[in-house]
């Protein structure tokens, strides 16, 4: 991984990576592979992603995380 994103909130992460828009979308949409794969994007780690997932109420739609 190459931690361009390291010490970066996930929105910041978002926004300098362009994927805000298309992470608000899929989020709308509940679209949750997409949101997974978008936040993998930004370098978070399925660790990470499971929390927001929960947050999103998303957490029980099927998603293959670690």
């Amino acid at each position: 991984m190459e931690e361009k994103f390291k010490a970066m909130t996930v929105n910041e992460r978002l926004y300098v990576s362009g994927l805000i828009d298309a992470f608000d979308k899929a989020a709308e949409l509940q679209d949750v592979a997409t949101v997974v794969h978008i936040l993998r994007e930004v370098e978070l780690t399925d660790t990470s992603i499971k929390p927001i997932l929960e947050e999103m109420n998303l957490e029980g739609d099927c998603v293959n995380l670690s």
